[in-house]
């Protein structure tokens, strides 16, 4: 890191906050809230790009979820974010806003919205906060690097126009590298390194997935309703769930498919793996029922053609579709049928498999996946444990969570307790 050995006098700020994101507002307006004197640099002129189209423009918040399941969200690296969630809740975050005029609603499925579904509710609230805690925010000012003083501690940041911003505790709140048009372009991952950190491997995270199915255009637009998703690696299930599937140009996304895409896309970077999307197109029926609906159909309708019945079963892109791999002729009297092709009928019906060959790129992700080592910060306070006086917070940390509002509030929690232990240490 930058020295500033040399520098005597006053600092320019107790605090200094690198980003303007749902953490770093958070971090920023509770460090000032408690009294510190609080810089937040924002490379952007508006603050809260990313916010803004979050949820659609919509902004899911949070989640109604308990607190077990909001680190079960975050898969093996949730148990860190006890002391977080504990300091700043989902409960608290929805008390936090309303108090700044900004009511929620929780959706049936446990989202929690702002109540006119506008982020810039949201943003508006958190700006507020800023300006409560006489926060001073600088924007269009990038960061070039960190400083530390002689005892190796932080001493504040060096601005990309030479300018120095001195403060004994210093925030990165930069965010990860997903949608970097709204300035999240890995900033803070050089910053950690410069202070010795590790940076866990960057990948794509709650992201679709590509497929090389020569039919996946011909079903490009097409929405499943209610289907079961697997992930298959070499043949063996690793991850399932339930949902919607959207097929789209270059393979399929969806809600469901995002929470199931970090299996897939660590699978797929170990070369030789064969990665696969199983979907069940009728999760509601067990083998014998599905075998008894598919019988019942031919036996009442035989001199129907074997088209009509995948037409009377599917949607009309995946009809053809399906009958290609039957590989039965579509005009095929449905008596003619024999058990071993209605058994493979009903096998594509719970079975219909896909190649999956890699993630969208990591700029399209909705998260990122890695980020700073885990192990080098306190999760009591999110400070560092190489450097006195540096704090880390948000998705620039090792942490992913599933889609439903726990990235967001995994945001604002290690945000806001990065804030107080920067203004109170």
């Amino acid at each position: 890191m930058n020295s500033n050995t040399s520098r005597t006098g006053q600092d320019d700020a107790d605090v200094v906050v690198v980003g303007g994101g749902p953490a770093g507002l958070m971090a920023a307006g509770r460090a000032g809230e408690l009294g510190a004197r609080t810089v937040l640099v924002e490379k952007n002129q508006r603050l809260g790009r990313k916010l803004l189209i979050t949820g659609g423009g919509r902004c899911n918040v949070t989640n109604s979820a308990g607190t077990k399941d909001f680190i079960n969200a975050f898969g093996e690296n949730g148990k860190f974010l006890y002391r977080a969630f504990s300091v700043f809740s989902a409960e608290n975050l929805t008390g936090f806003l309303k108090s700044f005029g900004v009511p929620t609603r929780t959706d049936p499925d446990g989202k929690v919205f702002p109540a006119d579904d506008k982020a810039q509710s949201v943003l508006d609230a958190l700006e507020c906060y800023l300006s409560r805690g006489k926060v001073t925010v600088d924007r269009g000012a990038g960061v070039s690097g960190l400083l530390t003083g002689g005892d190796g501690a932080a001493a504040g940041v060096k601005l990309w126009d030479g300018k120095v911003l001195r403060a004994k505790k210093v925030i990165v709140a930069t965010g990860g590298m997903s949608y970097p048009g709204t300035g999240s372009t890995g900033d803070g991952y050089a910053f950690a390194r410069q202070a010795g950190h590790t940076i866990v491997p960057l990948r794509p995270g709650l992201t679709a997935l590509e497929s090389d199915e020569p039919f996946i255009k011909d079903l490009q637009g097409l929405t499943l309703q209610n289907v079961e998703l697997s992930i298959l690696i070499d043949g063996r299930k690793a991850a399932s769930g339930r949902g919607e599937l959207l097929f789209t140009h270059f393979g399929v996304s969806g809600p469901r498919l995002l929470v199931l895409s970090g299996t897939a896309s660590d699978a797929l970077q170990e070369p030789g793996r064969k990665v696969e999307l199983s979907v069940n197109l009728k999760p509601e029926l067990g083998e014998e029922a599905l075998n008894a609906e598919i019988q019942g159909y031919f036996s009442a309708n035989g001199a129907r053609m074997f088209a009509t019945y995948v037409k009377a079963s599917l949607p009309g892109s995946l009809a053809p579709v399906f009958e290609r791999r039957c590989g039965i002729d579509r005009e095929r009297q449905c008596a003619s049928i024999t058990g071993a092709e209605r058994k493979k009928i009903a096998g594509l019906f719970s079975d219909f498999r896909l190649r999956l060959t890699r993630p969208r790129p990591l700029r399209e992700a909705t998260v990122t996946r890695g980020g700073v080592a885990l192990k080098e910060i306190n999760p009591q306070t999110m400070g560092s444990r190489l450097v006195s006086g540096l704090y880390f917070c948000g998705e620039v940390l090792d942490l992913d969570g599933v889609t439903g509002g726990y990235n967001l509030q995994e945001a604002f929690s290690t945000g806001y307790l990065a804030g107080q232990s920067a203004a109170a240490e």
